[in-house]
């Protein structure tokens, strides 16, 4: 069978990053997440994935560990709410979906660029309560058509940095504004990460880093309705959960001991309204 050729350029191509990690995690013994959807995903893809240039261990590491701490934080939300929105922003090739399986008196909404989406559609399968919303996060009228009456969970995983830092302020402000309340989840870059990452992006895409982020003050003073509830280091998150062969494994805790290096990404969880 004929696989879903992929040709997807820029910040775009690195959701395959994604779902390289996703599906090789899946497939190590012992595996931190298991998705075998995301594998089954995986096999369905035409790409030249050695043009990525990564390591397939220390990926599926790094990309699962991320992607484990906030399918936790969503399955907290979801655990709070039966009824609710999940607005999935830069969804990429992600397929938390189908992980955290919302009851349901949820809906769900995986939003990104129109070439992605086409690739979502043809690689994953269906479910109830779940739309594909083809747009840019940026672009205010697609959120229009989202009902504003439920809590709300926002997820901005691997987001923020590829936006210009006024379109991620004002795309923030539009999502607090039009729900009365609710809960934004998020990574970040500070300007450190943000220089050191676009050498590698660039070399691989031709992407660019744009937000850099140095916590959740950044935030907070440019929209009032988010409080900072969470924030955590993603290197301590990788250093508890991952266990990397001796020399990258040493690298890691050596960095952990830097504060530029250790808080270079951080992941934060706000709340807002009622």
């Amino acid at each position: 069978m004929t696989g879903v050729k992929v040709h997807l350029d820029d910040a775009m191509g690195t959701s395959l990053i994604m779902l390289y990690g996703l599906a090789h995690d899946a497939r190590a013994h012992p595996t931190i997440l298991g998705d075998t959807i995301a594998a089954a995903a995986y096999d369905k893809v035409e790409y030249d994935f050695a043009r990525l240039g990564l390591k397939p261990e220390l990926i599926g590491k790094a990309v699962a560990s991320r992607a484990r701490h906030f399918d936790g934080w969503t399955s907290e939300f979801l655990a709070r709410h039966e009824r609710a929105t999940v607005l999935n922003l830069g969804a990429g090739l992600d397929s938390r979906v189908w992980r955290v399986a919302p009851g349901p008196g949820v809906t769900w909404y995986d939003v990104d660029f129109p070439e992605v989406v086409d690739v979502r559609r043809q690689i994953f399968p269906d479910r109830d309560g779940y739309r594909l919303v083809g747009a840019s996060v940026t672009d205010p009228g697609w959120l229009e058509e989202v009902p504003a009456d439920l809590p709300t969970l926002v997820i901005a995983q691997g987001l923020t940095m590829y936006l210009q830092p006024a379109d991620g302020h004002a795309l923030l402000r539009r999502i607090t504004d039009r729900f009365a309340r609710g809960v934004v989840v998020l990574d970040t870059h500070s300007a450190y990460a943000v220089r050191r990452q676009n050498k590698l992006v660039n070399r691989a895409f031709g992407a660019t880093l744009h937000w850099a982020i140095e916590g959740p003050a950044d935030l907070e003073r440019r929209n009032p309705r988010l409080h900072c509830t969470d924030s955590v280091s993603g290197l301590a998150v990788q250093a508890d959960l991952v266990r990397l062969p001796f020399f990258y494994d040493l690298l890691m805790r050596l960095a952990m001991l830097v504060p530029k290096a250790r808080n270079a990404g951080l992941y934060l969880r706000f709340t807002f309204g009622d």
